[in-house]
């Protein structure tokens, strides 16, 4: 499934949008040209959090979008997502590697070449570099630059992702370094128009789709 791991990220953390439908923004996101898309829910209960991964893997089956399940192995593999990503304070990758299909995608946060390195050799699929540029999204982020994510994606061969502070200004400055994957977190999520917001982002990418999903967009 590497070959999937292109396009633009886009997270969906419902803390920064605490009054819209996750899966409707998930729909949004997928129309606008969301080519994977990340459920990070740190808060509420898994059962609380399974409907609502299942209704977003639904949208990207018929998008033949990616989903990715934040740090929880059993609510990926319960809803039938396509892998699970997990940070520095998570289970190691060796350890939710061993746990799920070797079909299913495990992706790594990393600061620095060292760590992408012993991610990738742990049995990453992917590494997420960041924080590129300052972010209120996630409280903790370790800083990085644009020349740390040049040196991880000459490193590495596995797929590489942008993070940290992404939008419509400096997308174009983190595709430059060569990486096939730009995550979003608030750039998309909390934008008034969430389609329009990520079609601004995708159509950077030089593999942008062009397909609508079903029931009409958030």
């Amino acid at each position: 499934m590497r070959l999937e791991l292109r396009g633009l990220y886009i997270i969906i953390d419902p803390e920064l949008a605490p009054q819209r439908d996750e899966v409707g923004i998930a729909r949004a996101a997928l129309q606008g040209g969301a080519r994977l898309v990340q459920f990070r829910d740190k808060r509420r209960g898994k059962g609380t959090q399974l409907p609502i991964i299942r209704g977003i893997s639904k949208l990207c089956r018929e998008a033949k979008a990616t989903l990715i399940v934040n740090d929880n192995v059993d609510l990926a593999l319960s809803a039938g997502a396509d892998g699970v990503h997990v940070g520095k304070d998570d289970l190691p990758v060796e350890v939710v590697r061993n746990l799920m299909p070797s079909r299913m995608l495990v992706g790594c946060s990393v600061n620095n070449l060292q760590e992408a390195l012993r991610a990738e050799k742990a049995g990453a699929d992917y590494v997420s570099v960041g924080c590129l540029f300052p972010t209120h999204s996630k409280s903790n982020a370790r800083p990085a630059s644009l020349e740390t994510l040049r040196s991880v994606k000459k490193g590495l061969s596995v797929p590489v992702c942008g993070i940290g502070g992404i939008t419509s200004d400096n997308i174009k400055s983190v595709l430059d370094c060569g990486v096939e994957m730009a995550a979003v977190i608030r750039a998309v999520v909390s934008a008034p128009n969430v389609e329009n917001a990520t079609r601004a982002l995708a159509t950077v990418f030089p593999y942008f789709p062009n397909r609508e999903i079903e029931n009409g967009s958030s």
